[in-house]
């Protein structure tokens, strides 16, 4: 082959590569879609005397569209030939029953898991015995009229759920806490759930922001670094609990109905978190079957939340602190 011919052999090439890849992605996430409907196919399937009952796998499939996509329930169910108040009972009948069904979010707790999920963020920015970054993220929801509704108003202004997330370095959720109105502080949630009594009996901690109190198992950083070891700390503490907010990036674009630029959820509160709580769970299966972020013309670009230093912080964090920032 010439010289002139051989660009045109490696454009040949990566052009076949690409068709493989997205052909392989294609199978896997059918495969996926598959293996969802029979997880669900039992409770969503109802027999019915007076027409043709919609088939269980257009249930997930309008389902996983209105999830991904964030249209109206309008559009969702003309796309499936069906109406929108029975688009609207198979969304919230699907989402439930995937909640129930997909138990995919444990925090670790045997030895070689710990290990794993160790090694997965020291090799980020050599940050020590690391188990989980943990932060909190908003999810928009439309607006309600009550006593309850100031409380769902959060620091930005609008009506959400904030959710307390933690992910591991593979962008994995393992533990979420999903039934707060938005107005709560991050503190506040973390106080009122599991994770400080799982924390207790771990070898390891979580890192966190400066919005979460200073303890033995939650490390934060330095509200003002004096020296260049502290710097340092504070430069590694970030770039491994980069994670959590990458873990939320790719969430939110992955499902867009949870993305504020495309609206809200237009449901009351208890629906929204069951579906909130169904794409956690989704997104943990997509990792765990390698299905990627669908490219978007929007990169999923984490927010950074600030938040003025914690003050609760305890004896046994500030030494843990000094200690690692010594230390390593």
């Amino acid at each position: 082959m010439s010289d002139t011919q051989f660009p045109y052999k490696i454009e040949l090439h990566v052009h076949l590569d690409g068709a493989i890849r997205t052909e392989t992605i294609i199978q896997t996430a059918k495969q996926t879609i598959l293996e969802l409907t029979d997880v669900v196919r039992n409770c969503i399937q109802h027999p019915t005397s007076r027409s043709c009952a919609i088939p269980s796998h257009i249930q997930m499939l309008t389902t996983l569209r209105f999830l991904a996509k964030g249209d109206y329930l309008s559009e969702v169910a003309d796309s499936h030939g069906i109406s929108i108040a029975s688009a609207s009972r198979i969304v919230h009948r699907v989402c439930s029953t995937l909640c129930l069904r997909l138990g995919n979010i444990n925090f670790p707790t045997s030895v070689p898991e710990l290990v794993r999920i160790k090694e997965g963020f020291h090799k980020i920015a050599n940050f020590p015995k690391v188990v989980g970054a943990i932060d909190g993220t908003l999810i928009p929801i439309q607006g309600m009229a009550g006593d309850e509704e100031p409380t769902f108003i959060c620091r930005k202004g609008f009506h959400a759920i904030n959710v307390q997330a933690v992910v591991d370095a593979n962008l994995s959720f393992t533990n979420i806490v999903v039934r707060w109105p938005g107005s709560t502080h991050d503190s506040f949630i973390l106080t009122n759930s599991s994770l400080p009594n799982i924390m207790e009996g771990t070898d390891g901690w979580l890192l966190g922001d400066s919005g979460y109190p200073l303890k033995k198992w939650l490390l934060t950083p330095f509200a003002q670094p004096s020296n260049q070891q502290e710097q340092r700390y504070n430069r590694a503490h970030c770039s491994t609990r980069n994670t959590v907010e990458r873990a939320s990036g790719v969430l939110k674009s992955r499902f867009r109905c949870m993305h504020k630029t495309c609206g809200t959820l237009q449901f009351g509160s208890e629906k929204c978190i069951k579906i909130i709580e169904c794409c956690f769970r989704l997104h943990n299966k997509a990792i765990l079957d390698k299905i990627p972020l669908q490219a978007t013309n929007e990169a999923a670009v984490p927010v950074f939340h600030h938040h003025a230093a914690y003050q609760g912080n305890d004896n046994d964090g500030l030494t843990l602190r000094h200690r690692i920032t010594q230390r390593f």
